[in-house]
């Protein structure tokens, strides 16, 4: 079977408040829209969450790396807060390198994420 490295993003509500997006594949420049439209499918109230489970992501490139940070922006711009969930050691060794571990909150787990934003 052939693997074309997709992307998917499935929108799985955890509650009313907590929105998670499950990503999974690759996330560069070909694939990064598909992303950026989910999100834009988000509507984000003050104090809500956005959890992104990434634990099934394959790669990351700069332009994934901008739209994760771009999502941050969106959910604090909005009054609510963001955390990625399930990075793989090689990815969030990347994202600590370039500094993004300041601005964004890593979990080993989306119930872990869930927890520290509920």
């Amino acid at each position: 079977m052939q693997h074309d490295h997709g992307l998917t993003v499935t929108y799985q509500p955890h509650s009313a408040r907590i929105h998670v997006l499950v990503v999974s594949g690759d996330l560069d420049h070909h694939t990064s829209s598909r992303l950026l439209a989910a999100l834009d499918d988000v509507t984000f109230a003050p104090g809500d969450a956005l959890v992104v489970d990434l634990s099934a992501l394959t790669f990351c490139d700069s332009t994934g790396v901008s739209i994760l940070v771009t999502a941050h922006q969106r959910a604090r711009e909005a009054g609510a807060r963001a955390a990625l969930a399930g990075l793989a050691p090689d990815i969030a060794h990347v994202f600590k390198i370039m500094g993004l571990d300041r601005l964004l909150s890593f979990h080993d787990t989306t119930a872990d994420a869930i927890a520290a934003l509920g």
